[in-house]
């Protein structure tokens, strides 16, 4: 996290987060969403506008992250901007070479524990940042990192298949949170 972030926090240390303003879709691309577009629909049917600006693209790398609850926020100074997933909270891109790298698209590297295909053929990535959907550019790479066994699982052993997996049963298998939601006193109770 940017200090100038640290710093604003101890500043303003009760801002009230925002949901629903910022979007991270399948291919690891963010999208701003104003109340327009959030009366036009859910994400990823209204997405909204995508950020192209560099820094504040640069920024919102530096300062993505997860609450103990799994919902993933970008911190935006004193305040949380929690993100609507549309699949998971990385996207992974798999460098075309001996190593088979994994960066993740806000440009962190990270080491492959596990591989995962759903039942319409998304393949994903378990590592030691969190997991993550494998960009569909690079889904042929993978397949070739795993046929030249570039990657090892947490206990060492080679992944040479992935692990099948449903969809919908992401979020509560590895803990993540794809809708943060505002919880208001007494709603839905």
């Amino acid at each position: 996290m940017d200090d100038i972030v640290k710093a604003a926090l101890k500043k303003w240390p009760n801002v009230p987060a925002c949901y629903d303003w910022l979007a991270l879709d399948a291919r690891g691309q963010w999208w701003m969403r104003d109340e327009r577009t959030q009366a036009a629909g859910p994400f990823p049917q209204a997405k909204g506008s995508r950020i192209e600006h560099e820094k504040l693209l640069d920024f919102i790398h530096r300062n993505y992250e997860c609450d103990e609850a799994g919902a993933w926020f970008f911190q935006n100074g004193p305040q949380r901007v929690y993100v609507t997933l549309e699949v998971t909270p990385w996207v992974w891109r798999v460098m075309d070479s001996a190593e088979h790298a994994v960066v993740s698209h806000t440009g962190r590297a990270a080491q492959v524990q596990g591989v995962w295909l759903d039942e319409v053929g998304r393949l994903y990535l378990t590592t030691d940042i969190g997991p993550g959907l494998v960009h569909s550019l690079d889904v042929g790479t993978a397949a070739r990192a795993l046929e030249a066994g570039a990657w090892r699982g947490a206990a060492g052993q080679r992944l040479a298949e992935p692990q099948t997996v449903q969809a919908g049963e992401l979020p509560q298998l590895w803990g993540f949170v794809p809708h943060p939601r505002h919880e208001r006193p007494g709603a839905g109770r």
